[in-house]
């Protein structure tokens, strides 16, 4: 979808003054194929694509310096109030383009006219797009926080035209796929204050053999982006064939006249600094899930101590088995929700303990800091997740957002309706990347949470655990009940249900835990060796009737 960045009346005025209109392409059966090739040869115009870059050219340099001085000013400024859970906005900027086409020096002219205390630029060469890890992972260390400027110089894009380009199994569906969750994960940074913007730098053929030339030979070694032979004119076409499939929505900067490219490329900047960010959209009449019966009475039934024990050391032995098989594949995230004094920790303690602390790691989650509220809501889970072959639970996580922030007001109804979504989006990303996310939700009646409260106060060990606030929470019983019953109606899925564990027992709440971690486990280990077991698709030729199994470095053949 087209995520045009809205231009200032100045701006709209010389744009309609200075555009070219052209009619659309017709597509017909019979094609040109020279004439196709010379068009690819040649730099695309910004005014044949949308969104269209801003004709705001006529403002001089050093009006665009100040201009842009300002706007980095009004932007910090915005950073200073957190009082809310996201106040202000930041800028995104993702860079793309072929190569010489002056993408470095663009940046470097726009940090001699920005402060660049305040300009972040995180640079990186293209890489495959991980299959273990969601394709912004290795990034969110340059999401900007509020007030900030960042510029991805090689971002997932990037990642995704090397893939595209080299990995022969790499089929039209994945790559559709991949641009559809780019698309979310930046439409979500939007919903949060992040503004993105995409520039794609491009130069004709001609121009990059003549600047291949003259370019001195101690930077070679740099011209390797996508990992291309940029003397190959047939390489060239592929990539500007590719990157058409997801720059529709990118704003396109002829990079031959370098004094036009820095300037449109500034006014880009200057333009998406002064935006105002969306208004937030709420739920005319927001419909009220009703709360599970198990939640209403828990169950009562308690496990003999015997029994008990005999069963938790099959139990632990079980999981830690299948823990370290799954990893040896891709990664966990365990999630433990519930009531206050429900039995989270207790859970936590017989999940690790026939662990190596090495082999996972805990966070317990508080409110955001002030540096955290800075970001978007998730950016502190994001920066959590544990690494290929690695466990990470949390004890209590993002649901944070659709629970204690909703019923305290925390968040505002905004925030919290779209959470819902944004929460689905990152635990599809997690799944799609062979990441097991196991939910529990652990549920205990009223009465018994009153009972383990005192229980606390007069035991010396565990008074640490009780809390004016603990006591606080409890007026609000009936309120956290329609939140959780709205949590788990819209965050349950295929690819990462939840597990409700509702009893008064503590050993049958570890016992449940512990149980379903077995069959979550062995049920994913079943799926990913049998998909193990089948050819190799380099064995297989693709189905001519399903153009989308197809790779896509086949298809740029055509």
């Amino acid at each position: 979808m087209s995520e045009k960045m809205p231009m200032s009346p100045a701006g709209q005025k010389q744009a309609l003054q200075r555009r070219t209109v052209r009619k659309p392409a017709i597509h017909k059966p019979t094609v040109d194929h020279s004439k196709a090739q010379e068009k690819l040869d040649q730099p695309q115009s910004a005014s044949s694509i949308k969104p269209a870059v801003p004709a705001l050219t006529h403002i001089e340099p050093d009006a665009l310096n100040l201009a842009l001085l300002k706007a980095q000013l009004q932007l910090r400024a915005s950073s200073q109030n957190v009082k809310q859970p996201q106040p202000g906005k930041s800028l995104l900027i993702l860079v793309g383009g072929i190569e010489l086409a002056g993408k470095g020096e663009a940046v470097i002219q726009l940090r001699e006219w920005m402060d660049p205390r305040y300009l972040k630029v995180k640079a990186s060469l293209s890489k495959p797009l991980a299959s273990n890890q969601p394709f912004w992972q290795d990034y969110v260390d340059a999401i900007p926080a509020c007030g900030q400027i960042a510029v991805l110089f090689g971002n997932w894009y990037g990642d995704l035209l090397y893939s595209g380009l080299h990995e022969s199994q790499f089929n039209t569906r994945q790559f559709q796929q991949a641009v559809l969750q780019m698309r979310e994960f930046e439409q979500d940074l939007a919903a949060n204050g992040v503004t993105v913007i995409k520039c794609w730098f491009d130069i004709s053929w001609n121009c990059l053999q003549q600047r291949l030339n003259k370019l001195d030979a101690s930077a070679r070694q740099w011209q390797q982006l996508h990992g291309l032979d940029w003397r190959d004119q047939q390489q060239y076409r592929r990539i500007q064939r590719l990157r058409k499939q997801f720059t529709d929505d990118w704003f396109i900067i002829n990079g031959e006249n370098s004094q036009q490219r820095d300037l449109e490329f500034g006014h880009l900047v200057l333009d998406a600094s002064n935006t105002a960010l969306p208004v937030p959209q709420i739920a005319n009449c927001w419909q009220q899930a009703s709360i599970p019966a198990m939640l209403l009475k828990p169950a009562q039934q308690k496990l003999e101590k015997q029994q008990y024990n005999v069963e938790l050391a099959q139990l632990q032995q079980q999981v830690a088995q299948l823990l370290r098989q799954y990893m040896l594949y891709s990664s966990v995230v365990i999630v433990f929700e519930g009531m206050d004094a429900a039995g989270k920790g207790g859970a936590i303690k017989r999940v690790v303990a026939p662990l190596d602390p090495r082999e996972y790691e805990i966070h317990s989650i508080a409110a955001p800091d002030s540096f955290e509220k800075r970001h978007p809501y998730l950016w502190r889970f994001w920066t959590r997740l544990p690494r290929p072959g690695g466990m990470t639970i949390f004890d209590r996580s993002w649901y944070g957002r659709v629970l204690v922030e909703r019923v305290e007001s925390f968040a505002s109804n905004a925030e919290w309706q779209r959470a819902y979504d944004e929460i689905n989006h990152f635990e599809q990303q997690l799944s799609d990347s062979g990441i097991l996310v196991i939910k529990f939700w652990l549920g205990i009646s009223e009465k018994e949470q009153l009972k383990r409260f005192q229980a606390r106060e007069v035991n010396p060990h565990k008074q640490y655990k009780i809390t004016d606030e603990d006591w606080r929470n409890r007026k609000k019983w009936q309120q956290y009940l329609e939140a959780a019953a709205d949590m788990l109606q819209r965050t349950d899925s295929s690819q990462a249900p939840w597990a409700v564990i509702a009893t008064n027992d503590k050993k049958t709440a570890r016992i449940a835990v512990l149980s379903h971690m077995v069959n979550q486990l062995e049920e994913r280990l079943k799926t990913m060796t049998k998909s193990l077991r089948k050819p190799k698709p380099a064995t297989q030729q693709p189905d001519p009737a399903n153009a989308n199994q197809t790779p896509v470095a086949h298809q740029l053949e055509e």
